[in-house]
């Protein structure tokens, strides 16, 4: 587990203080869109756009821009021209890599995803090749404060979780896909401060990686995230704890 976890923790915190919040918003504003789009404009009514406007309002996104993005899916027009995949690949040493966007243009985001996969050393591979390698899973981060961790871990089991695991002082909470709000919803009511829920994608089993692998794909991963269509990035690598520090202090 450790060095997968730890990369996932990394990028939230490094995302807190990201510049780049114009590109954070329209990634988030491309998943209420979809998501109003899909399940329609209600979030009482549609879970998976209840997540996407939580997520939008932790990091800030003005109401307003929430709104428009709903408007946006629920309405039609050039909301029609986006389109929702997932593309399979792999990285240095092997790793397996999982990449879903959002794009109005699949043509472009293939060639980007190929090119960035290409100079990395790793290469985009066929759709089933390496998604039989993930489950997915609902998932919560939990801050459990001067909580006792064990009495946090039971709380979330009682509460439907599937897997409780210990991470850095925070809790990891997994459940399935479609119990995720449910279980989130018992844990903010018995006082326990949720920083992440969302629908995520969990390695059946970890690659552990060599040092220079490993800053290799920690680059690719970091490359990938930054397309422009990309919404979220996923792999298999267990990164060594020297990296994943060294990676921290320069982020």
């Amino acid at each position: 587990m450790g060095g997968h976890s730890h990369w996932s923790t990394i990028k939230r915190q490094k995302g807190a203080a990201d510049a780049k919040r114009g590109q954070l918003f329209t990634k988030l504003s491309k998943e209420i869109t979809i998501s109003a789009r899909e399940g329609g404009g209600d979030p009482n009514m549609n879970p998976r756009l209840r997540l996407a406007i939580d997520k939008a309002r932790s990091e800030n996104m003005p109401a307003d821009t929430i709104k428009r993005g709903i408007e946006r899916g629920v309405g039609g027009g050039d909301a029609a021209a986006l389109v929702e995949t997932t593309f399979e690949g792999y990285g240095p040493g092997g790793v397996a890599i999982i990449v879903q966007v959002v794009t109005d243009n699949r043509n472009r985001t293939v060639s980007e995803l190929r090119t960035t996969l290409t100079r990395a050393g790793g290469s985009l591979g066929e759709s089933g090749s390496v998604a039989w390698q993930f489950d997915n899973v609902g998932f919560i981060s939990l801050n459990p404060g001067d909580r006792d961790p064990d009495e946090v871990a039971l709380a979330a089991i009682d509460a439907g979780a599937q897997d409780v695991r210990t991470e850095d002082g925070r809790i990891e909470v997994y459940t399935a896909p479609t119990e995720l709000i449910s279980v989130r919803k018992h844990l903010e009511e018995a006082g326990l401060a949720v920083e992440t829920a969302e629908l995520s994608m969990l390695p059946k089993n970890t690659l552990t990686l060599d040092e220079d692998s490993a800053g290799q794909v920690l680059r690719l991963l970091d490359t990938l995230e930054d397309l422009d269509d990309v919404q979220k990035v996923f792999s298999n690598a267990d990164f060594p704890d020297a990296v994943l520090m060294e990676y921290a202090a320069s982020s």
